[in-house]
């Protein structure tokens, strides 16, 4: 696997320096955490080992990951091994891909509490999914899906939204069979933005009355009750994005679809085009314009702010199941409802976790991290530890 010609590290490399003292006022713990993390990912920095090939003596450094989850270099084996998790609970019927998307207005208030929004986003989603499909004039019946909290649009703007992928059926409410939608269609898109707009001003109002959040800057006037009253008060009658996009076409795409989407955040380095000048290239689809493939160039001080907009809250889960799909009962739910869609049952997982994490990753992938990339008959073997430099950083043994 050929390493990308450019990468978020090599920007962050040459700018975050000047980042840091430009805005060192405004930078969380948690940014910092993230720039440290992609400017020292695979570096002598946290140390790592030399590796020589058995057949030719073809030697090369491997260095260790920083196993943050914002680097793009630190996703790869997770994103394999989730979906190969993924894969097993697959189910022969039509999958729907919903997005439910934030007004502007409150993508702002979610800048400055992403905890509580963030969360509040989820839960409004769920309660819309499922009280919808449960009402006996839509679908009448108890679903499951998987939610994607993404942040980001194409230019790196903050933008939060969820993406929900469907099973295109569900449950009837003593669980005896499955209700399947009619082909091509789910839900109303206009009741389910109309009662998502309702769970979640409800449920941010309420976490407003709790002190759960926080105000600065620009923002801060909001803290007054009859402020945020008169602030959100256009948004009880606005229009609330939801959309349902195409069916998918089959389990296949179910996976293509989730492997682009799971284990990313803001952008992937093979967008990237150029640096050069102190600015930074990349590619954007524009979705208003016929998805359109545009570049954008951008100051590297600009790429580095819109890029740490999407840092994560510390222990927030950016992937969730719900229904039938939750974590807690999905075996034994998969499993009856696998009997009523007259499906196999699911193979049993093969996967040996208990090998090393490159022999993990070519089961995985098919891409073998042993072979010699000279001669391609030998396999690169351990010669030489090299010690990090910089402990504290957590390195990863991969």
């Amino acid at each position: 696997m050929s390493r990308p010609a450019l990468e978020v590290a090599d920007v962050f490399r040459r700018h975050a320096h000047a980042y840091r003292e430009a805005h060192a006022d405004s930078l969380s713990r948690g940014q910092r955490r993230v720039m440290s993390a992609i400017e020292c990912c695979r570096t002598s920095a946290l140390g790592g080992h030399l590796e020589q090939c058995d057949a030719c003596g073809y030697q090369r450094n491997a260095f260790n990951s920083c196993r943050n989850r914002h680097c793009p270099k630190c996703q790869s084996l997770a994103r394999a091994q989730w979906l190969e998790e993924r894969e097993a609970e697959l189910l022969e019927c039509e999958y729907f891909h919903i997005v439910f998307t934030i007004p502007q207005q409150l993508a702002t208030i979610a800048f400055q509490n992403k905890p509580i929004v963030y969360d509040i986003l989820f839960h409004a989603t769920a309660e819309t999914l499922t009280t919808i499909a449960a009402d006996p004039q839509h679908l009448g019946a108890r679903i499951g899906f998987m939610a994607l909290l993404h942040t980001w649009g194409q230019t790196l703007m903050h933008h939060p939204h969820l993406h929900c992928v469907v099973p295109g059926g569900g449950l009837c409410p003593d669980g005896s069979r499955w209700i399947a939608c009619p082909k091509g269609f789910f839900l109303p898109v206009k009741v389910l933005s109309r009662l998502f707009r309702r769970l979640f001003l409800e449920q941010l109002q309420r976490a407003f009355d709790a002190g759960k959040l926080r105000f600065f800057g620009p923002l801060e006037h909001l803290a007054d009750a009859q402020s945020f009253n008169r602030y959100l008060a256009p948004l009880n009658c606005a229009e609330w994005v939801v959309y349902a996009k195409r069916p998918f076409a089959g389990p296949k795409q179910v996976l293509r679809y989730l492997g682009r989407y799971t284990h990313r955040v803001a952008i992937s380095n093979n967008r990237l085009l150029r640096h050069e000048d102190g600015k930074v290239s990349f590619d954007w689809k524009d979705y208003k314009n016929d998805c359109v493939h545009k570049i954008m160039t951008l100051e590297a001080d600009e790429f580095i702010r819109r890029f740490l907009l999407h840092v994560l809250p510390q222990g927030l889960q950016r992937i969730r199941h719900f229904g039938f799909l939750g974590n807690r009962y999905r075996e034994r739910n998969l499993a009856k409802v696998r009997q009523l869609l007259g499906q196999q049952p699911a193979p049993s997982n093969h996967l040996d976790m208990h090998i090393g994490y490159r022999e993990r990753y070519e089961q995985l992938t098919g891409h073998s991290l042993l072979q010699c990339p000279a001669c391609r008959r030998g396999q690169m073997l351990l010669s030489q530890t090299l010690p990090a430099r910089l402990p504290h950083l957590a390195p990863d043994s991969s």
